[in-house]
């Protein structure tokens, strides 16, 4: 009988030198890190730099650009040095303007100026009122014009004089007379007749028949006059007004001829800075209204005091219509303008069109009230706003995909209040060109791609950024050089040969591979932030590997509160955990539990019961509702293993129960499958297992073990377990062989191994597995059908055939 030494395969020992990569002064380099050339170049996003250089130059529209990654890549910094180098570009940039729009005051006009010359505009418009507002009143206070306005009247005052003369004329050799009377508030012109030399209304007439002081035939005869000449006199009324239209129109047209003059001055120079045709349209209606106001500019404003002062200064200002409103002012941008927008609301991003309130408190707004948002300011050239910021924002996801896709920019106001309260007001839109950064994580990339047809259209450069590099020689170079940089720039402690080291091996553990590095700078450089503060309490001078240790764990110490709790559950019972002896159907599957800052693995009891039966597996967690897909999954996968391997010549009459014990908060994940198996065989052969062996693996339909994820974690976490009750020599980890790559494990961890008091096991199959945790052999498959004699799957097959002959005759 061959003994189990001989059938039991090689071991599967993974040896102490394969647990955690070492970088070694060799691979560094250098004997001083001080020597290191500090960092220009940007670390391990070879691919994310070569789609933001696309997107940063095709104009084309669409071509802008999103940027995806995990925090602390450094996205944000990557984009601000490239910007940084564009913003020397030189740029052809102009200066933004809303003037009134006389023909429609609801509409304001856009006029765009080359770079530095709004201002000099706006300038030159108020020069040009003041201006103005002396010298017209100083043209109609001159003596030219008070003698040439005084002409003007009186002739036209004579012909009214003369008009009126031959009209009483008339009337009075008719025996009437032209009386002026009481009318409301002034007089009115009435024909009366005249009798004994006095005029005499028409009623006291009528009385003058009935005492006889005159006949019927003569009254009739006064009346029938008294008519003609009222009709006459409504004749002469008429043209007495049309003389008063002449004149006014007389005196305007000596008040252009005069001003018109000056206007044209003033303009002329202004008409000559500004050859655009914008611009001179924009004067011309000045002008135009200019004159057609003239006696604006004649009235003279007593300054207001005290309540009334404050008063004047919420009305609209005197003349505001010739202002200009200059929204964006390039005159102080070198070249390509950057903008980073750190708070994208609605009117931060795209503008807005403030609100007054006047002396009877309603709200009001005009041209000079319309402000720029980030949008406009970064025209022709970059804008970069955060993903979440943009869609948490309301209106602004909308409004921006509306402005990249026309390439023109509406200013209105936003009003997101209980009223919505808006303004009329609606300013010319703006054509802009506008390259649009977006930062955020592929989460909402995907989201948004495959939700938003328009995203895709405006959106087409995806830049991604990795959290991972290869473990090169390039990449360590480039470590050092990050390590150098950081200490000059933030003063810190100078880090020796040992320290770098330590940092790059973290890397590598961020990383979770041997041959990658993490690209998560962020955290790397808070662990030199810390790492150089634990030497200064130290009162070294340098920072070695021995402090870089020390800041890793106590930034570890600080946020696992939890993960101590749950030790301190072990070891006093209250969550069981055997780390000794041999149960029948048990084994210790490792978990990974994820917090926010803080992830680590420990052990958890797996117990599986079988019987007769049909019902096959029942995942108790699932029942339970407490088993996410991933979960069930693996489950279903074991029954598929248990038919290729037992149900090729019977039926598969079983019915087990599979359950994580003490599990309160749901489990998912199918790196506890190849650990259900184990408890499946163990409880169906009746073979105990060990108890001081742990296990995480997937497993296939094949019985091949597949890797898993936080393998380093769930071997030090099973390690913890086993340490604080006493290392036996004996304890250990089985992990799937393809997790080799991945294990960068604690130092106290590899010391205990290579102490040969804690063990860990790479294993490819379930029979490797079953073999280390029943100390028996898994067994092959013979000839006939049957597995070899006393092996696993001999004693499991034997049970199922007995489930299926019972089955049969309880059937009978």
């Amino acid at each position: 009988m061959k003994t189990l030494r001989n059938v039991r395969r090689s071991s599967p020992e993974v040896p102490s030198t394969n647990l955690r990569w070492r970088c070694t002064p060799a691979m560094i380099g250098v004997d001083r890190i001080e020597d290191v050339t500090p960092l220009e170049a940007i670390i391990g996003q070879d691919r994310a730099l070569r789609a933001l250089a696309l997107g940063l130059d095709i104009q084309q529209n669409g071509y802008n650009i999103f940027v995806t990654g995990f925090s602390g890549t450094g996205r944000t910094t990557t984009i601000k040095r490239l910007l940084r180098e564009v913003e020397g570009r030189p740029a052809q940039l102009t200066d933004k303007c809303y003037v009134h729009n006389f023909r429609d005051p609801d509409s304001p006009i856009m006029i765009t100026l080359p770079a530095g010359k709004g201002m000099a505009f706006k300038k030159d418009m108020a020069g040009f009122l003041t201006e103005l507002m002396k010298a017209i009143p100083a043209v109609f206070e001159s003596r030219r014009y008070a003698e040439q306005r005084k002409d003007t009247l009186e002739h036209f005052q004579q012909r009214q004089r003369t008009v009126l003369r031959e009209f009483e004329k008339r009337v009075r050799e008719r025996g009437f007379e032209v009386v002026q009377v009481q009318a409301g508030g002034g007089t009115r012109p009435e024909i009366a007749p005249v009798f004994e030399g006095n005029p005499t209304s028409m009623e006291q007439l009528h009385a003058r028949v009935d005492s006889g002081e005159i006949t019927a035939d003569d009254l009739k005869r006064m009346e029938a006059q008294h008519t003609e000449l009222e009709k006459q006199m409504d004749l002469i009324m008429r043209e007495m007004r049309n003389i008063e239209r002449k004149a006014k129109k007389s005196l305007e047209d000596l008040n252009h001829r005069i001003i018109v003059p000056v206007v044209d001055e003033s303009l002329e120079d202004l008409r000559q800075r500004y050859p655009i045709q914008r611009v001179q349209e924009y004067l011309n209606d000045v002008e135009t209204d200019v004159l057609e106001n003239l006696h604006r500019f004649q009235q003279r404003e007593e300054p207001q005091q005290g309540i009334l002062a404050f008063t004047a200064q919420r009305e609209e200002e005197p003349f505001q219509e010739y202002q200009v409103n200059v929204i964006v002012d390039n005159t102080d941008t070198p070249g390509t303008p950057v903008i980073i927008e750190s708070n994208p609301r609605f009117k931060n991003l795209f503008g807005t069109i403030e609100r007054v309130v006047d002396r009877n408190g309603m709200l009001r707004s005009d041209f000079t009230r319309v402000k720029a948002g980030s949008m406009l300011k970064a025209d022709g050239g970059f804008l970069v706003i955060n993903a979440i910021d943009a869609l948490t924002e309301s209106g602004v996801w909308n409004t921006l995909k509306r402005v990249l896709r026309n390439r023109q920019l509406e200013i209105q106001a936003f009003d997101g209040g209980l009223f919505g309260v808006t303004t009329a007001l609606k300013p010319e839109p703006i054509d802009i060109n506008v390259k649009v950064i977006m930062v955020g994580d592929s989460q909402i990339y995907q989201l948004l791609f495959g939700l938003d047809e328009d995203f895709k259209k405006i959106f087409k450069v995806r830049a991604d950024f990795d959290v991972e590099m290869s473990n090169d020689a390039k990449s360590i170079g480039s470590y050092v050089s990050f390590i150098k940089t950081l200490c000059e720039h933030e003063q810190l402690l100078p880090f020796e040969v040992s320290a770098a080291a330590e940092v790059i091996e973290y890397g590598a553990r961020l990383a979770g591979q041997q041959k990658k590095l993490s690209t998560r700078f962020s955290v790397l450089a808070d662990v030199l932030r810390e790492a150089s503060y634990w030497a200064t309490r130290e009162n070294a001078t340098r920072v070695n590997g021995a402090h870089v240790r020390t800041a890793i764990r106590e930034r570890i110490e600080r946020v696992n509160m939890l993960e101590e709790k749950i030790q301190e559950m072990i070891m006093d019972g209250s969550i069981m955990i055997d780390t000794e002896a041999r149960v029948v159907g048990q084994v210790n599957g490792l978990s990974v539990y994820q917090l926010a800052e803080h992830e680590f693995g420990r052990p958890s009891r797996i117990t599986a019961k079988t019987s007769m039966g049909r019902a096959g597996i029942i995942n108790i967690e699932r029942e339970a509702s407490m088993s996410g897909p991933t979960h069930n999954k693996g489950v279903l996968i074991l029954s598929g293993y248990l038919r290729w391997m037992y149900a090729q010549d019977k039926p598969l009459v079983l019915s087990a129960s599979l359950a994580f014990e003490q599990s309160y908060s749901g489990v998912d994940g199918d790196s506890a499958s190849s650990t259900e198996i184990y408890a499946l065989l163990s409880s169906l052969g009746g073979l105990p297992l060990r108890q001081d062996l742990a296990v995480t693996g997937s497993v296939n339909q094949h019985g091949e073990i597949q890797p898993i994820g936080g393998v380093n974690q769930k071997i030090e976490g099973f390690f913890d377990v086993c340490n604080a009750r006493g290392l036996t020599g004996t304890q250990g980890v089985l992990i799937p062989k393809q997790n080799v790559q991945d294990l960068m494990l604690r130092h106290d961890v590899v010391e205990a191994v290579a102490n040969k008091q804690f063990h860990v096991y790479a294993i490819s199959s379930v029979d490797e597995g079953i073999e280390l945790l029943t100390g028996k052999p898994a067994g092959t498959r013979k000839a006939g059908g049957l597995f070899t004699a006393g092996s696993v799957h001999a004693r499991v097959d034997a049970r199922l055939r007995e489930f299926a002959r019972k089955q049969k005759s309880f059937g009978r």
